[in-house]
């Protein structure tokens, strides 16, 4: 019953990610309007809104902790320091997630016409909300705890978000998302993954956090600066087969010896699509 339920956990994360990922690949090019904004509060469709975003929140946590969170062992809310884990990709992936979820939660507030600093503040804290109720879930498992670094990270995510939405009505500077398969995965598959979609989303090794952002919408209109150019600062790391280099795993082998982790900072320059 147990692998039931972990295999159940990973096929819900897998469509979490892949949700985040398709995403971010529409931002790449520029902003997409695909909802109508009106000029004044539509009741009925902030109604709406409000009443599915909770449904959603409330359904999924209590989902979660069912068929997760119940079959762990459990004890008194605690702390738990993961700062040096993963050299923090999975932190850059906590930002990213909530950063998304917030601008899905100010557009909906948007299409009901809710004032601009409302639809932002509400809208732009919908990822912190959902991601504090995980966080407060592994604060009640002996296995994980609360952490104040994915709290950061999710706080980080939404303030991106919240901040050029005041700003700018618009999101110039995204996070993006980009992904390879690596030889590490191989050594430790149940913790890195054995399949290819097991290792988009656990081989934190072949993952890459991209800052993106077009040069030009910072630049006045009448600006001859090609549109086209998008450039970005992405993060990683690799030779990682361990949340950290003091795991247990490490201790007993001499594998482990063998990788140095370190971090990588890759510059991108690229072609922007251009909507007409």
């Amino acid at each position: 019953m147990i692998q039931i339920t972990q295999l159940y956990l990973i096929r819900m994360k897998r469509i979490s990610l892949l949700l985040f990922i398709i995403i971010s690949s529409l931002c790449k090019g520029q902003e997409i309007k695909i909802l109508d904004y009106p000029d004044s509060l539509i009741k009925k469709r902030r109604n709406i809104v409000i009443i599915s975003e909770s449904i959603g929140t409330i359904s999924s946590l209590t989902l979660l902790n069912e068929i997760w969170y119940k079959n762990q062992s459990t004890g008194k809310f605690h702390f738990f320091n993961d700062g040096k884990e993963w050299m923090q990709v999975d932190k850059v992936g906590h930002a990213m997630a909530s950063y998304y979820v917030g601008i899905a939660g100010i557009e909906a507030l948007k299409w009901s016409g809710a004032k601009k600093n409302k639809a932002t503040f509400w809208g732009g804290s919908l990822g912190l909300i959902y991601l504090t109720g995980v966080e407060i879930l592994d604060g009640y498992s002996d296995k994980w705890g609360f952490s104040g670094y994915d709290m950061l990270a999710n706080t980080s995510g939404a303030a991106l978000a919240i901040g050029q939405s005041l700003i700018w009505d618009e999101q110039r500077v995204k996070l993006k998302f980009s992904t390879h398969q690596t030889k590490f995965a191989a050594y430790r598959p149940n913790l890195l993954g054995s399949n290819f979609t097991e290792r988009i989303l656990k081989d934190y090794n072949g993952q890459t956090y991209w800052l993106s952002l077009n040069i030009k919408d910072f630049l006045k209109k009448e600006s001859h600066f090609p549109s086209w150019l998008n450039v970005a600062i992405g993060y990683g790391a690799e030779e990682m087969v361990t949340g950290n280099i003091d795991a247990d795993w490490c201790m007993t082998n001499l594998t482990c010896m063998d990788f140095k982790r370190y971090r990588q900072f890759l510059p991108e320059f690229r072609c922007r699509f251009i909507q007409n």
